[in-house]
């Protein structure tokens, strides 16, 4: 069996690590650390993985790479640059969850997170793992910067129109809405239920952390450099995320030749399910599952195509899509313990 590691497995993509790899068939969890729950049980901190995990948590500092196949790396942003290095040094394979080594500019993760990069210089190691769009690359990488949740949804959403000439990329509106559970577990005013409950909100406006990622991935695969209107929306449900992505058409397209276009692009991809013509994408159908519901419509008196995604931000928009880029990067069949259906019928 693989030994695999999770650091920060008290948060919500921690649970979720965790649940996943009990049922992987060829990896067990070694160890699980926590600063705030140290020493404690996982089963302790998740009562519902009573029975099924007695681990006890230990300190970051006390993991040894040599010990390890693959490492998760489930810390706060900016915390994992102080980590990665020494994991790096061995044949461990590392998976970052956070922010810190997604983006390849060292100045534009400065400009957006407010800190500079410790280490700039493995920031062109890291592969960006999106497995739909750098598959190869990822295999080979022993550095792997688990996408965000919003980018994960936002860039399927787009990838196979960015490859035609039918849309203006200059044009790109992503409107998104997210669970709670996308603000992570500790306690804040606005994820508080009377605070979230029976109310539907805009944040960030212009200036969400997930830009720069999208626009990274989104003007590589555009060719050029890409600018777009980001507007992310706090839901009062769980888990889920909604986007609606808007472009303008540059010619005449019918919506069986946007679908054709999906369908071609994802035909070989496990995790992404293209929606027939009149179904639209619903967060509760890929609730606990690692896949990516699109659906499109062609709107002729706009003149604009809209792309529906939806994604669980806790399995495709994090720890799940982190177990695809670890199967990948072990050579593993790719499917292995992600392939189930919805929560929900």
């Amino acid at each position: 069996m693989l030994k695999a590691g999770i650091a920060g497995a008290t948060g919500y993509t921690g649970l979720e690590l965790i649940r996943l790899l009990l049922r992987h068939p060829q990896v067990e969890i070694a160890c699980v650390t926590s600063e705030t729950y140290q020493g404690q049980s996982v089963a302790e901190v998740f009562p519902s993985l009573t029975g099924f995990c007695d681990l006890k948590t230990v300190p970051l500092d006390s993991l040894r790479a040599e010990d390890l196949d693959v490492l998760f790396l489930a810390l706060p942003h900016t915390a994992a640059m102080d980590q990665v290095p020494r994991f790096l040094t061995s044949n461990c394979r590392v998976i970052d969850l956070s922010a810190d080594y997604r983006l390849k500019n060292a100045s534009v993760y400065a400009a957006w997170y407010a800190v500079p990069h410790k280490n700039p210089e493995t920031l062109k190691e890291a592969v960006y793992g999106l497995p739909e769009i750098h598959r190869s690359a990822i295999q080979s990488a022993k550095l792997v910067a688990n996408p965000g949740c919003y980018p994960t949804s936002v860039i399927l959403a787009l990838a196979p129109l960015l490859s035609s000439d039918r849309v203006d990329p200059d044009s790109i509106v992503a409107d998104s809405k997210s669970g709670v559970s996308g603000a992570g577990r500790k306690t804040a005013l606005h994820t508080q239920f009377c605070e979230a409950n029976e109310g539907v909100s805009a944040y960030a406006l212009g200036t969400h952390r997930h830009t720069p990622e999208i626009e990274q991935e989104v003007s590589a695969l555009a060719g050029r450099e890409i600018r777009i209107s980001f507007s992310p929306h706090l839901m009062p449900m769980t888990r889920g995320i909604l986007s609606t992505v808007y472009l303008n058409l540059t010619r005449e397209a019918t919506l069986e030749d946007v679908l054709g276009t999906y369908r071609e692009f994802y035909k070989n991809e496990p995790f992404v399910r293209v929606l027939p013509e009149g179904r639209f994408a619903n967060t509760r159908f890929v609730a606990g599952t690692n896949f990516c519901d699109i659906g499109a419509h062609v709107d002729p008196r706009t003149r604009r195509v809209v792309i529906t995604s939806a994604i669980d931000n806790l399995v495709k928009g994090a720890s799940g899509q982190a177990v695809q880029n670890m199967n990948l990067m072990l050579g593993i069949n790719e499917k292995t313990g992600l392939d189930f259906p919805a929560l929900v019928p």
